[in-house]
């Protein structure tokens, strides 16, 4: 599955990976491989990312998107 996480400035994290969790509004969610399509919203936290080489990664964000669709993550973050 990929993920893309941009802000309005730049790109901060593109690649394949195998598990993403999010900061979502109503509490903290994740997602895995052929997850069913859905929007969210966001709140300020921290979304992990793990790689397919088990390497998790942290980025903080203030709140924004996120759009699962197809194996394809989408993060419009602030």
């Amino acid at each position: 599955m990929n993920i893309e996480i941009i802000t309005p400035d730049q790109s901060i994290y593109s690649g394949e990976i195998k598990l993403a969790q999010f900061p979502g509004i109503d509490g903290s969610f994740e997602v895995l491989n052929n997850h069913a399509p859905m929007i969210s919203v966001l709140k300020q936290g921290k979304i992990k990312v793990e790689d397919i080489n088990n390497e998790t990664q942290y980025f903080e964000v203030k709140g924004g998107v996120v759009e699962v669709l197809k194996n394809k993550i989408l993060v419009l973050a602030e």
